[in-house]
Protein backbone atom coordinates (compact mmCIF):
# COMPACT_ATOMS: atom_id res chain seq x y z
CA UNK A 1 0.00 0.00 0.00
CA UNK A 2 1.38 3.42 -0.93
CA UNK A 3 0.80 6.63 0.92
CA UNK A 4 -1.19 9.15 -1.20
CA UNK A 5 -1.69 12.16 1.01
CA UNK A 6 -2.31 12.32 4.72
CA UNK A 7 -6.09 11.89 4.70
CA UNK A 8 -6.01 9.10 2.11
CA UNK A 9 -3.42 7.24 4.17
CA UNK A 10 -5.62 7.29 7.28
CA UNK A 11 -8.58 5.88 5.36
CA UNK A 12 -6.44 3.12 3.86
CA UNK A 13 -5.08 2.14 7.27
CA UNK A 14 -8.56 1.76 8.73
CA UNK A 15 -9.83 -0.32 5.82
CA UNK A 16 -6.75 -2.55 5.96
CA UNK A 17 -7.25 -3.14 9.68
CA UNK A 18 -10.83 -4.24 9.05
CA UNK A 19 -9.84 -6.50 6.14
CA UNK A 20 -7.04 -8.16 8.14
CA UNK A 21 -9.32 -8.60 11.14
CA UNK A 22 -12.05 -10.34 9.14
CA UNK A 23 -9.50 -12.56 7.42
CA UNK A 24 -8.10 -13.44 10.79
CA UNK A 25 -11.51 -14.34 12.22
CA UNK A 26 -12.36 -16.59 9.28
CA UNK A 27 -9.00 -18.31 8.82
CA UNK A 28 -7.71 -18.52 12.40
CA UNK A 29 -10.94 -20.01 13.77
CA UNK A 30 -11.24 -17.48 16.59
CA UNK A 31 -14.92 -18.10 17.40
CA UNK A 32 -14.79 -21.89 18.01
CA UNK A 33 -11.55 -21.46 19.94
CA UNK A 34 -13.06 -18.74 22.07
CA UNK A 35 -16.17 -20.85 22.74
CA UNK A 36 -14.10 -23.82 23.93
CA UNK A 37 -12.04 -21.69 26.31
CA UNK A 38 -15.19 -19.89 27.48
CA UNK A 39 -16.97 -23.14 28.32
CA UNK A 40 -13.97 -24.29 30.36
CA UNK A 41 -13.77 -20.88 32.10
CA UNK A 42 -17.47 -21.14 32.89
CA UNK A 43 -17.03 -24.58 34.46
CA UNK A 44 -14.19 -23.21 36.61
CA UNK A 45 -16.46 -20.40 37.79
CA UNK A 46 -19.24 -22.84 38.64
CA UNK A 47 -16.76 -24.96 40.63
CA UNK A 48 -15.58 -21.94 42.63
CA UNK A 49 -19.18 -20.86 43.28
CA UNK A 50 -19.72 -24.13 45.19
CA UNK A 51 -17.39 -22.80 47.91
CA UNK A 52 -18.42 -20.46 50.75
CA UNK A 53 -18.84 -16.72 50.24
CA UNK A 54 -18.26 -13.50 52.19
CA UNK A 55 -20.16 -13.50 55.50
CA UNK A 56 -21.71 -16.95 55.16
CA UNK A 57 -23.54 -17.79 58.41
CA UNK A 58 -21.94 -14.86 60.25
CA UNK A 59 -24.60 -12.50 61.66
CA UNK A 60 -25.46 -9.73 62.32
CA UNK A 61 -24.38 -8.08 59.05
CA UNK A 62 -23.10 -11.19 57.26
CA UNK A 63 -20.88 -9.94 54.35
CA UNK A 64 -20.66 -8.81 50.74
CA UNK A 65 -23.08 -11.53 49.68
CA UNK A 66 -25.73 -10.07 51.99
CA UNK A 67 -24.92 -6.54 50.78
CA UNK A 68 -25.65 -7.49 47.16
CA UNK A 69 -28.83 -9.35 48.13
CA UNK A 70 -29.99 -6.46 50.30
CA UNK A 71 -29.56 -4.01 47.40
CA UNK A 72 -31.85 -6.22 45.34
CA UNK A 73 -34.37 -6.12 48.18
CA UNK A 74 -34.21 -2.30 48.45
CA UNK A 75 -34.34 -1.51 44.73
CA UNK A 76 -37.20 -3.93 44.20
CA UNK A 77 -39.40 -2.63 47.00
CA UNK A 78 -38.68 1.12 47.07
CA UNK A 79 -38.91 3.86 44.42
CA UNK A 80 -35.63 4.93 42.82
CA UNK A 81 -35.61 8.30 44.62
CA UNK A 82 -35.39 6.47 47.98
CA UNK A 83 -32.62 4.00 47.12
CA UNK A 84 -29.83 6.19 48.54
CA UNK A 85 -31.87 7.98 51.23
CA UNK A 86 -31.93 6.93 54.86
CA UNK A 87 -35.44 6.06 56.04
CA UNK A 88 -37.41 3.62 58.18
CA UNK A 89 -37.59 1.32 55.14
CA UNK A 90 -33.96 1.82 54.11
CA UNK A 91 -31.52 1.85 57.02
CA UNK A 92 -28.26 2.98 55.39
CA UNK A 93 -26.27 1.65 58.35
CA UNK A 94 -27.26 -1.84 57.18
CA UNK A 95 -25.50 -2.21 53.83
CA UNK A 96 -26.79 1.02 52.32
CA UNK A 97 -26.17 1.38 48.58
CA UNK A 98 -22.72 2.89 48.04
CA UNK A 99 -22.21 2.31 44.32
CA UNK A 100 -23.39 4.47 41.38
CA UNK A 101 -26.92 4.18 39.92
CA UNK A 102 -26.05 1.58 37.27
CA UNK A 103 -25.28 -0.89 40.07
CA UNK A 104 -28.69 -0.06 41.54
CA UNK A 105 -30.40 -0.79 38.21
CA UNK A 106 -28.47 -4.05 37.95
CA UNK A 107 -29.62 -4.95 41.47
CA UNK A 108 -33.21 -4.21 40.47
CA UNK A 109 -33.02 -6.50 37.42
CA UNK A 110 -31.44 -9.30 39.44
CA UNK A 111 -34.03 -8.72 42.15
CA UNK A 112 -36.78 -9.38 39.61
CA UNK A 113 -35.05 -12.65 38.74
CA UNK A 114 -34.89 -13.72 42.38
CA UNK A 115 -38.49 -12.67 43.02
CA UNK A 116 -39.73 -14.84 40.15
CA UNK A 117 -38.28 -18.01 41.68
CA UNK A 118 -37.85 -17.26 45.40
CA UNK A 119 -39.88 -14.20 46.53
CA UNK A 120 -38.85 -14.60 50.17
CA UNK A 121 -35.22 -13.93 49.29
CA UNK A 122 -35.98 -10.28 48.39
CA UNK A 123 -38.95 -9.42 50.60
CA UNK A 124 -38.56 -6.13 52.49
CA UNK A 125 -37.27 -6.46 56.10
CA UNK A 126 -37.90 -10.23 56.47
CA UNK A 127 -35.19 -11.29 54.01
CA UNK A 128 -32.19 -9.95 55.96
CA UNK A 129 -29.62 -12.68 56.34
CA UNK A 130 -31.63 -14.95 54.02
CA UNK A 131 -29.48 -17.97 53.08
CA UNK A 132 -31.68 -20.70 51.66
CA UNK A 133 -30.15 -23.17 49.19
CA UNK A 134 -32.34 -21.89 46.34
CA UNK A 135 -31.58 -18.29 47.21
CA UNK A 136 -27.83 -18.92 47.14
CA UNK A 137 -28.13 -20.79 43.86
CA UNK A 138 -30.04 -17.93 42.25
CA UNK A 139 -27.55 -15.36 43.56
CA UNK A 140 -24.64 -17.31 42.12
CA UNK A 141 -26.43 -17.48 38.77
CA UNK A 142 -26.77 -13.71 38.67
CA UNK A 143 -22.96 -13.39 38.75
CA UNK A 144 -22.46 -16.16 36.20
CA UNK A 145 -24.96 -14.61 33.80
CA UNK A 146 -23.30 -11.20 34.19
CA UNK A 147 -19.96 -12.75 33.31
CA UNK A 148 -21.37 -14.53 30.25
CA UNK A 149 -23.34 -11.55 28.95
CA UNK A 150 -20.77 -8.79 29.53
CA UNK A 151 -17.23 -9.90 30.42
CA UNK A 152 -16.87 -12.81 27.98
CA UNK A 153 -18.09 -10.89 24.86
CA UNK A 154 -15.91 -7.92 25.86
CA UNK A 155 -12.83 -10.17 25.90
CA UNK A 156 -13.72 -11.52 22.45
CA UNK A 157 -14.17 -7.96 21.19
CA UNK A 158 -10.77 -6.92 22.55
CA UNK A 159 -8.95 -9.95 21.13
CA UNK A 160 -10.63 -9.39 17.77
CA UNK A 161 -9.54 -5.74 17.68
CA UNK A 162 -6.09 -5.92 19.28
CA UNK A 163 -4.73 -9.01 17.54
CA UNK A 164 -6.53 -8.75 14.22
CA UNK A 165 -4.32 -5.90 13.02
CA UNK A 166 -1.79 -6.52 10.24
CA UNK A 167 1.64 -7.19 11.71
CA UNK A 168 0.13 -7.58 15.20
CA UNK A 169 -1.61 -10.83 14.25
CA UNK A 170 -0.58 -13.80 16.38
CA UNK A 171 -0.46 -17.54 16.01
CA UNK A 172 -3.42 -19.66 17.05
CA UNK A 173 -1.64 -20.98 20.16
CA UNK A 174 -0.76 -17.45 21.29
CA UNK A 175 -4.32 -16.37 20.73
CA UNK A 176 -5.69 -19.27 22.79
CA UNK A 177 -3.18 -18.57 25.55
CA UNK A 178 -4.08 -14.90 25.75
CA UNK A 179 -7.82 -15.56 25.89
CA UNK A 180 -7.30 -18.18 28.60
CA UNK A 181 -5.11 -15.80 30.64
CA UNK A 182 -7.82 -13.12 30.62
CA UNK A 183 -10.83 -15.38 31.17
CA UNK A 184 -9.15 -17.51 33.86
CA UNK A 185 -7.68 -14.71 35.94
CA UNK A 186 -7.72 -16.28 39.42
CA UNK A 187 -8.17 -13.00 41.31
CA UNK A 188 -11.32 -11.98 39.44
CA UNK A 189 -12.86 -15.46 39.71
CA UNK A 190 -12.14 -15.68 43.45
CA UNK A 191 -13.62 -12.27 44.20
CA UNK A 192 -16.71 -12.50 41.98
CA UNK A 193 -17.60 -16.18 42.24
CA UNK A 194 -16.07 -16.94 45.62
CA UNK A 195 -16.16 -13.82 47.82
CA UNK A 196 -19.21 -12.59 45.83
CA UNK A 197 -19.25 -9.39 43.81
CA UNK A 198 -20.02 -8.18 40.28
CA UNK A 199 -16.66 -6.78 39.16
CA UNK A 200 -17.11 -8.65 35.88
CA UNK A 201 -19.64 -6.02 34.80
CA UNK A 202 -17.54 -2.88 35.29
CA UNK A 203 -14.36 -4.61 34.11
CA UNK A 204 -16.17 -6.05 31.09
CA UNK A 205 -17.46 -2.62 30.13
CA UNK A 206 -13.93 -1.25 30.54
CA UNK A 207 -12.46 -3.93 28.27
CA UNK A 208 -15.11 -3.15 25.66
CA UNK A 209 -14.28 0.57 25.97
CA UNK A 210 -10.57 -0.22 25.50
CA UNK A 211 -11.34 -2.28 22.39
CA UNK A 212 -13.53 0.50 20.99
CA UNK A 213 -10.74 3.02 21.58
CA UNK A 214 -8.15 0.86 19.83
CA UNK A 215 -10.50 0.33 16.87
CA UNK A 216 -10.85 4.12 16.46
CA UNK A 217 -14.47 4.12 17.68
CA UNK A 218 -13.99 6.82 20.30
CA UNK A 219 -17.69 7.71 20.56
CA UNK A 220 -18.62 4.17 21.56
CA UNK A 221 -15.63 4.07 23.91
CA UNK A 222 -16.92 7.14 25.76
CA UNK A 223 -20.36 5.59 26.23
CA UNK A 224 -18.95 2.23 27.39
CA UNK A 225 -16.48 3.75 29.83
CA UNK A 226 -19.17 6.08 31.18
CA UNK A 227 -21.27 2.97 31.86
CA UNK A 228 -18.30 1.38 33.66
CA UNK A 229 -17.89 4.51 35.82
CA UNK A 230 -21.58 4.43 36.64
CA UNK A 231 -21.41 0.81 37.71
CA UNK A 232 -18.43 1.08 40.05
CA UNK A 233 -16.71 4.31 40.97
CA UNK A 234 -13.42 2.40 41.15
CA UNK A 235 -13.43 2.48 37.35
CA UNK A 236 -12.13 6.04 37.83
CA UNK A 237 -8.75 4.32 38.25
CA UNK A 238 -8.69 4.17 34.44
CA UNK A 239 -10.08 7.66 33.81
CA UNK A 240 -6.70 9.48 33.47
CA UNK A 241 -5.61 7.04 30.77
CA UNK A 242 -8.84 7.39 28.79
CA UNK A 243 -8.82 11.17 29.15
CA UNK A 244 -5.19 11.70 28.12
CA UNK A 245 -5.28 9.19 25.24
CA UNK A 246 -8.51 10.53 23.73
CA UNK A 247 -7.36 14.14 24.22
CA UNK A 248 -4.06 13.35 22.50
CA UNK A 249 -5.93 11.88 19.53
CA UNK A 250 -8.37 14.81 19.36
CA UNK A 251 -5.49 17.30 19.28
CA UNK A 252 -4.22 15.61 16.10
CA UNK A 253 -7.51 15.96 14.24
CA UNK A 254 -8.49 18.82 11.90
CA UNK A 255 -10.83 20.45 14.41
CA UNK A 256 -9.70 19.55 18.00
CA UNK A 257 -12.34 21.63 19.86
CA UNK A 258 -15.16 19.97 17.90
CA UNK A 259 -13.74 16.48 18.53
CA UNK A 260 -13.49 17.15 22.26
CA UNK A 261 -17.04 18.55 22.33
CA UNK A 262 -18.43 15.43 20.64
CA UNK A 263 -16.84 13.14 23.21
CA UNK A 264 -17.86 15.40 26.09
CA UNK A 265 -21.46 15.54 24.87
CA UNK A 266 -21.69 11.74 24.83
CA UNK A 267 -20.20 11.43 28.32
CA UNK A 268 -22.57 14.06 29.75
CA UNK A 269 -25.52 12.51 27.90
CA UNK A 270 -24.77 9.02 29.23
CA UNK A 271 -24.39 10.29 32.79
CA UNK A 272 -27.59 12.31 32.51
CA UNK A 273 -29.65 9.30 31.43
CA UNK A 274 -28.29 7.08 34.20
CA UNK A 275 -28.61 9.76 36.89
CA UNK A 276 -32.08 10.90 35.71
CA UNK A 277 -33.88 10.01 38.99
CA UNK A 278 -31.38 12.06 41.01
CA UNK A 279 -30.56 15.21 39.04
CA UNK A 280 -33.93 16.90 39.54
CA UNK A 281 -32.59 18.53 42.71
CA UNK A 282 -29.20 19.43 44.16
CA UNK A 283 -29.90 17.67 47.47
CA UNK A 284 -30.86 14.44 45.75
CA UNK A 285 -27.68 14.38 43.66
CA UNK A 286 -25.50 15.23 46.67
CA UNK A 287 -27.15 12.44 48.66
CA UNK A 288 -26.01 9.90 46.08
CA UNK A 289 -22.54 11.43 45.81
CA UNK A 290 -22.08 11.29 49.58
CA UNK A 291 -22.75 7.55 49.45
CA UNK A 292 -20.14 7.06 46.71
CA UNK A 293 -17.35 8.78 48.66
CA UNK A 294 -17.44 7.55 52.28
CA UNK A 295 -14.63 9.75 53.61
CA UNK A 296 -15.75 9.12 57.18
CA UNK A 297 -14.19 5.64 57.02
CA UNK A 298 -10.70 7.12 56.97
CA UNK A 299 -7.88 6.98 54.45
CA UNK A 300 -7.56 3.18 54.71
CA UNK A 301 -9.18 0.13 56.29
CA UNK A 302 -7.78 -3.28 57.15
CA UNK A 303 -4.31 -4.13 55.84
CA UNK A 304 -4.22 -2.98 52.22
CA UNK A 305 -0.90 -3.07 50.36
CA UNK A 306 -0.95 0.60 49.36
CA UNK A 307 1.22 3.55 50.41
CA UNK A 308 -0.94 4.96 53.20
CA UNK A 309 -1.57 1.72 55.01
CA UNK A 310 1.99 0.43 54.63
CA UNK A 311 3.65 3.67 55.70
CA UNK A 312 1.30 3.90 58.71
CA UNK A 313 3.62 1.40 60.40
CA UNK A 314 5.99 4.38 60.80
CA UNK A 315 3.76 7.44 60.20
CA UNK A 316 0.42 7.48 62.01
CA UNK A 317 -1.49 9.37 59.32
CA UNK A 318 -4.88 9.21 61.03
CA UNK A 319 -3.50 10.69 64.24
CA UNK A 320 -1.33 13.38 62.68
CA UNK A 321 -3.74 14.75 60.06
CA UNK A 322 -7.43 15.46 59.71
CA UNK A 323 -9.54 13.75 57.06
CA UNK A 324 -9.64 16.99 55.05
CA UNK A 325 -5.84 17.19 54.91
CA UNK A 326 -5.53 13.49 54.08
CA UNK A 327 -7.99 13.92 51.20
CA UNK A 328 -5.78 16.65 49.74
CA UNK A 329 -2.59 14.64 50.29
CA UNK A 330 -3.99 11.51 48.65
CA UNK A 331 -5.40 13.52 45.74
CA UNK A 332 -2.07 15.29 45.14
CA UNK A 333 -0.07 12.05 45.39
CA UNK A 334 -2.41 10.24 42.98
CA UNK A 335 -2.31 13.04 40.40
CA UNK A 336 1.49 13.30 40.57
CA UNK A 337 1.82 9.53 40.12
CA UNK A 338 -0.52 9.61 37.09
CA UNK A 339 1.00 12.69 35.47
CA UNK A 340 3.98 11.17 33.57
CA UNK A 341 1.76 8.54 31.99
CA UNK A 342 -0.88 11.11 31.03
CA UNK A 343 1.65 13.51 29.49
CA UNK A 344 3.11 10.71 27.39
CA UNK A 345 -0.29 9.86 25.93
CA UNK A 346 -1.27 13.46 25.25
CA UNK A 347 2.00 14.05 23.39
CA UNK A 348 2.28 10.68 21.67
CA UNK A 349 -0.93 8.58 21.80
CA UNK A 350 -0.74 4.98 20.62
CA UNK A 351 -2.65 1.76 21.18
CA UNK A 352 0.08 0.03 23.15
CA UNK A 353 0.89 3.23 25.05
CA UNK A 354 -2.80 3.45 25.97
CA UNK A 355 -2.70 -0.01 27.54
CA UNK A 356 0.38 0.92 29.55
CA UNK A 357 -1.33 4.18 30.57
CA UNK A 358 -4.32 2.18 31.87
CA UNK A 359 -1.93 0.07 33.90
CA UNK A 360 -0.01 3.04 35.29
CA UNK A 361 -3.04 5.15 36.17
CA UNK A 362 -4.73 2.23 37.96
CA UNK A 363 -1.55 1.52 39.93
CA UNK A 364 -1.35 5.21 40.88
CA UNK A 365 -4.87 5.10 42.29
CA UNK A 366 -4.31 1.79 44.06
CA UNK A 367 -1.14 3.02 45.76
CA UNK A 368 -2.09 6.59 46.66
CA UNK A 369 -5.85 7.25 46.52
CA UNK A 370 -8.20 7.59 49.49
CA UNK A 371 -9.92 4.49 50.92
CA UNK A 372 -8.52 1.61 48.83
CA UNK A 373 -9.77 -1.97 49.28
CA UNK A 374 -7.85 -5.22 48.85
CA UNK A 375 -10.05 -6.08 45.87
CA UNK A 376 -8.96 -2.93 44.02
CA UNK A 377 -5.83 -4.76 42.83
CA UNK A 378 -8.15 -6.26 40.19
CA UNK A 379 -7.95 -2.97 38.31
CA UNK A 380 -4.16 -2.92 37.63
CA UNK A 381 -4.37 -6.62 36.83
CA UNK A 382 -6.87 -6.01 34.03
CA UNK A 383 -4.69 -3.93 31.63
CA UNK A 384 -1.68 -6.12 32.40
CA UNK A 385 -3.68 -9.19 31.34
CA UNK A 386 -4.49 -7.34 28.10
CA UNK A 387 -0.71 -6.91 27.65
CA UNK A 388 -0.04 -10.54 28.57
CA UNK A 389 1.83 -11.42 25.36
CA UNK A 390 4.11 -8.40 25.73
CA UNK A 391 4.53 -8.62 29.53
CA UNK A 392 4.07 -12.30 30.35
CA UNK A 393 6.64 -12.53 33.16
CA UNK A 394 5.43 -9.40 35.03
CA UNK A 395 1.87 -10.73 34.69
CA UNK A 396 2.84 -13.91 36.52
CA UNK A 397 4.58 -11.97 39.27
CA UNK A 398 1.77 -9.46 39.71
CA UNK A 399 -0.88 -12.18 39.75
CA UNK A 400 1.06 -13.98 42.48
CA UNK A 401 1.35 -10.92 44.71
CA UNK A 402 -2.17 -9.71 43.92
CA UNK A 403 -3.52 -13.05 45.14
CA UNK A 404 -1.20 -12.95 48.15
CA UNK A 405 -2.38 -9.44 49.08
CA UNK A 406 -5.96 -10.77 49.21
CA UNK A 407 -5.05 -14.01 50.98
CA UNK A 408 -6.19 -12.90 54.49
CA UNK A 409 -9.55 -11.83 53.05
CA UNK A 410 -10.01 -15.07 51.11
CA UNK A 411 -9.00 -17.15 54.10
CA UNK A 412 -11.71 -15.47 56.17
CA UNK A 413 -14.15 -16.47 53.43
CA UNK A 414 -12.89 -20.10 53.65
CA UNK A 415 -11.67 -20.04 50.07
CA UNK A 416 -8.16 -21.41 50.65
CA UNK A 417 -8.83 -24.59 48.62
CA UNK A 418 -10.22 -22.59 45.69
CA UNK A 419 -7.27 -20.19 46.06
CA UNK A 420 -4.73 -23.01 45.73
CA UNK A 421 -6.58 -24.72 42.87
CA UNK A 422 -6.90 -21.53 40.79
CA UNK A 423 -3.29 -20.60 41.40
CA UNK A 424 -2.20 -24.05 40.20
CA UNK A 425 -4.45 -23.79 37.12
CA UNK A 426 -3.13 -20.33 36.26
CA UNK A 427 0.45 -21.58 36.61
CA UNK A 428 -0.25 -24.50 34.27
CA UNK A 429 -1.74 -22.15 31.67
CA UNK A 430 1.13 -19.69 32.05
CA UNK A 431 3.76 -22.36 31.43
CA UNK A 432 1.90 -23.96 28.52
CA UNK A 433 4.66 -25.30 26.24
CA UNK A 434 5.47 -23.38 23.08
CA UNK A 435 3.03 -20.54 23.65
CA UNK A 436 4.52 -17.57 25.47
CA UNK A 437 7.76 -17.59 23.49
CA UNK A 438 6.30 -18.29 20.06
CA UNK A 439 5.69 -14.62 19.24
CA UNK A 440 8.09 -12.71 17.04
CA UNK A 441 8.95 -10.08 19.63
CA UNK A 442 9.63 -12.57 22.40
CA UNK A 443 11.72 -14.78 20.10
CA UNK A 444 13.90 -11.85 19.03
CA UNK A 445 14.38 -10.84 22.65
CA UNK A 446 15.52 -14.34 23.58
CA UNK A 447 18.02 -14.45 20.71
CA UNK A 448 19.43 -11.09 21.79
CA UNK A 449 19.79 -12.30 25.37
CA UNK A 450 21.69 -15.40 24.26
CA UNK A 451 24.15 -13.25 22.38
CA UNK A 452 25.30 -11.31 25.43
CA UNK A 453 26.29 -12.04 28.99
CA UNK A 454 23.72 -11.37 31.68
CA UNK A 455 24.64 -8.24 33.64
CA UNK A 456 25.49 -8.82 37.30
CA UNK A 457 22.80 -6.33 38.39
CA UNK A 458 20.12 -8.31 36.54
CA UNK A 459 21.37 -11.52 38.14
CA UNK A 460 21.20 -9.98 41.60
CA UNK A 461 17.70 -8.74 40.87
CA UNK A 462 16.55 -12.21 39.84
CA UNK A 463 18.05 -13.70 42.99
CA UNK A 464 16.32 -11.06 45.14
CA UNK A 465 12.97 -11.67 43.42
CA UNK A 466 13.33 -15.43 43.87
CA UNK A 467 14.14 -14.94 47.56
CA UNK A 468 11.10 -12.71 48.10
CA UNK A 469 8.94 -15.22 46.22
CA UNK A 470 10.15 -17.93 48.60
CA UNK A 471 9.35 -15.65 51.54
CA UNK A 472 5.81 -15.22 50.27
CA UNK A 473 5.34 -18.98 50.03
CA UNK A 474 6.65 -19.42 53.59
CA UNK A 475 4.31 -16.67 54.80
CA UNK A 476 1.39 -18.56 53.27
CA UNK A 477 2.24 -21.58 55.40
CA UNK A 478 2.87 -19.50 58.54
CA UNK A 479 -0.43 -17.67 58.16
CA UNK A 480 -2.31 -20.96 57.88
CA UNK A 481 -0.55 -22.91 60.62
CA UNK A 482 0.65 -20.46 63.31
CA UNK A 483 -0.83 -17.83 65.62
CA UNK A 484 0.75 -14.37 65.88
CA UNK A 485 2.08 -13.05 69.22
CA UNK A 486 -0.63 -11.68 71.50
CA UNK A 487 1.11 -8.30 71.57
CA UNK A 488 0.98 -8.09 67.73
CA UNK A 489 -2.23 -9.84 66.65
CA UNK A 490 -1.98 -8.55 63.05
CA UNK A 491 1.74 -9.20 62.57
CA UNK A 492 1.27 -11.67 59.70
CA UNK A 493 -1.14 -9.38 57.84
CA UNK A 494 1.38 -6.54 58.21
CA UNK A 495 4.20 -8.67 56.79
CA UNK A 496 2.04 -9.70 53.82
CA UNK A 497 1.14 -6.05 53.24
CA UNK A 498 4.79 -4.89 53.33
CA UNK A 499 5.96 -7.60 50.95
CA UNK A 500 3.16 -6.99 48.44
CA UNK A 501 3.48 -3.19 48.58
CA UNK A 502 7.20 -3.34 47.80
CA UNK A 503 6.44 -5.30 44.62
CA UNK A 504 3.52 -3.09 43.59
CA UNK A 505 5.76 -0.03 43.92
CA UNK A 506 8.48 -1.66 41.79
CA UNK A 507 5.89 -2.57 39.16
CA UNK A 508 4.72 1.05 39.08
CA UNK A 509 8.22 2.34 38.33
CA UNK A 510 8.85 -0.41 35.79
CA UNK A 511 5.67 0.11 33.77
CA UNK A 512 6.03 3.89 33.77
CA UNK A 513 9.53 3.36 32.36
CA UNK A 514 8.18 0.97 29.71
CA UNK A 515 5.54 3.50 28.64
CA UNK A 516 8.13 6.27 28.45
CA UNK A 517 10.35 4.11 26.24
CA UNK A 518 7.54 3.72 23.71
CA UNK A 519 7.98 7.35 22.72
CA UNK A 520 11.75 7.50 23.03
CA UNK A 521 12.56 4.66 20.65
CA UNK A 522 9.77 4.98 18.06
CA UNK A 523 11.07 5.35 14.53
CA UNK A 524 9.65 8.01 12.25
CA UNK A 525 8.11 5.26 10.12
CA UNK A 526 6.31 3.79 13.10
CA UNK A 527 5.01 7.20 14.08
CA UNK A 528 3.51 7.70 10.63
CA UNK A 529 1.70 4.38 10.80
CA UNK A 530 -0.03 4.95 14.14
CA UNK A 531 -3.81 4.75 13.95
CA UNK A 532 -4.79 8.28 14.87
Amino acid sequence: MQKKGRNRYKIDVRSDVKEHAWWWVVNKGITPLFLLISVFALFVRVAVSLHPYSGANTPPKFGDYEAQRHWMEITLNLPAKDWYRNSSANDLSYWGLDYPPLTAYQSYIHGLFLKAFDPESVSLFTSRGYESYLGKLLMRWTVLSSDILIFFPAVLYFVFVYHGRGSSMRTKSELAWHMAIILLSPCLILIDHGHFQYNCISLGLTIAAVAATISQNELMACVLFSLALNHKQMSAYFAPAFFSHLLGKCLRRKNPPLEVLKLGFLVIGTFSIIWAPYIHSRDSALQVLSRLAPFERGIYEDYVANFWCTSSVVIKWKRLFTTKVLKLLSFAATVLACLPSMIQQVLDPSSKGFLYALLNSSFSFYLFSFQVHEKSILLPLLPLSLLALEESRPLMWLTHYAMFSMFPLLRRDKLVLAYMALYALFTLIYFAPGVRCSGKTTHQTQKAEKGRKTPSLATLLKIAMAFLYLCSLILHVIYLTMHPPQKYPFLFEALIMLLCFSHFLLFTFYFNYKQCMLSKFLTSKDKEKKNI
